[in-house]
């Protein structure tokens, strides 16, 4: 897509809406929010300028296996915070009964490892959505010559 105005408001508006992104992946637990929609919103992101400026140049900014990468690790920041659980005698996923430090209400830090696991959930969410986005623009683009 030539647009001029398109991709000049794509290139104004994505880090706003990554930041809005990051901003809801970490204060999830304090307000409405969290890993998933911040997930979302970031992959919107990413989307918004592969939509604007063609997915050859998506794939510069954010490449296939670093998007590959990014989704297992998230699932597995996830799966090695909840372990942490078990190892400290509770059960998996466990916050203030296997001992962890819940902090002051109210503050960044007051949640034990629910920020952690938003953190996980985030990276495992956005980068998903990328890889999906990828793998179908990739399949149109096979299919009919043009792509998304």
């Amino acid at each position: 897509m030539d647009d001029l105005v398109t991709r000049s408001v794509c290139r104004l508006m994505v880090p706003f809406v990554q930041l809005y992104g990051a901003y809801l992946i970490f204060y999830g637990h304090l307000s409405p929010g969290g890993g998933f929609a911040g997930g979302a919103v970031v992959a919107s992101s990413i989307i918004l300028y592969a939509l604007s400026f063609g997915r050859e140049t998506a794939v510069l900014r954010v490449a296939p296996g670093i998007s590959h990468l990014l989704e297992s690790s998230g699932g597995l920041w996830y799966l090695l915070v909840g372990l942490c659980g078990i190892m400290l005698g509770g059960n998996f996923l466990a916050n203030k009964a296997a001992g962890f430090y819940l902090g002051i209400p109210g503050q960044l830090f007051s949640s034990g490892i629910i920020f952690l696991l938003a953190l996980g959930i985030g990276m495992k969410v956005s980068s998903t959505m990328v890889t999906l986005y990828y793998n179908l623009s990739a399949e149109v683009n096979d299919e009919d010559g043009h792509g998304i």
